[in-house]
């Protein structure tokens, strides 16, 4: 279990873009993938994953072609770019330290620190 502090929310207009960051506290990275998940209206939903060790990257639906994951291993950091924002994207964003790519349907997060969560707004 690797605490985790993300950080870049904000209130941003439709078609803006926000680039959210993820530090491990305390500790390193060492799963095989860690990623951003958001919550809206009900549960979490997987957006998008990268591998720690590899260039491997995994998108959720709604995060294709518009936001983009990226890591710096010597800042045990992974950030998320997103682009061409819609006010559906409104959500607390939370990293995981450890994604669970392979266990179920859809990504889950395998780590219990998921962090406070970083809000993002969009609206005109």
């Amino acid at each position: 279990q690797v605490p985790v502090v993300e950080s870049g929310g904000g209130f941003v207009q439709p078609g803006g873009s926000l680039r959210l960051s993820c530090s491990a506290s305390g500790g390193a990275f060492s799963a095989y993938a860690v990623g951003w998940f958001r919550r809206r209206d009900r549960g979490r939903e997987f957006v998008a994953a990268m591998s720690w060790g590899g260039d491997a990257t995994y998108a959720g639906a709604s995060a294709r072609g518009r936001f983009f994951i990226s890591k710096d291993v010597a800042k045990n950091t992974v950030y998320l770019q997103m682009d061409g924002l819609i006010p559906e994207d409104t959500a607390v964003y939370y990293c995981c330290a450890d994604v669970d790519l392979v266990s179920g349907t859809y990504p889950t997060c395998a780590s219990k620190d998921w962090g406070q969560g970083t809000q993002v707004t969009v609206s005109s």
